[in-house]
């Protein structure tokens, strides 16, 4: 394990969560991506999240969001770590919807109802390269 997560995890309460499956997606699941915008314009409700079979999940991951928020208010919570580029997770960059793996700018719907919110959020791939977390 990283050094930096061994650090952060003796000096931190890490509380493990997934969005996705806290708004009841099945795991595994069917990749899905937000077709057109981002996390911000998904809470707007001027986008959709789609998985690569065509079907709109989009209610899954904003119930899922609204769960973090509940767990990041009822503890307390001002820094969430997110995985990168994920539709829920991503932060500054996330899939570009064609399932193609490009990216594009935005955040992921979590990420975004959490920043709306004032937590802080960074990707697992900050902890790697930032120096102060």
């Amino acid at each position: 394990m990283n050094k930096k997560v061994m650090k952060l995890c003796s000096e931190e309460t890490l509380i493990p969560v997934c969005p996705e499956q806290l708004g009841g997606c099945p795991t595994p699941r069917v990749p899905s991506e937000i077709a057109d915008g981002d996390g911000a314009d998904v809470l707007d409700g001027k986008s959709r999240v789609m998985n690569k079979n065509g079907e709109d999940v989009t209610e899954y991951f904003i119930k899922g969001a609204q769960e973090v928020l509940k767990i990041a208010k009822t503890m307390g919570i001002k820094k969430a770590i997110l995985k990168a580029r994920s539709p829920s997770c991503g932060f500054g960059s996330i899939y570009d919807g064609t399932f193609s793996g490009k990216t594009k700018r935005g955040n992921g719907v979590t990420s975004e109802i959490l920043v709306r919110n004032g937590v802080s959020v960074l990707t697992e791939e900050d902890i790697l390269t930032k120096e102060d977390i």
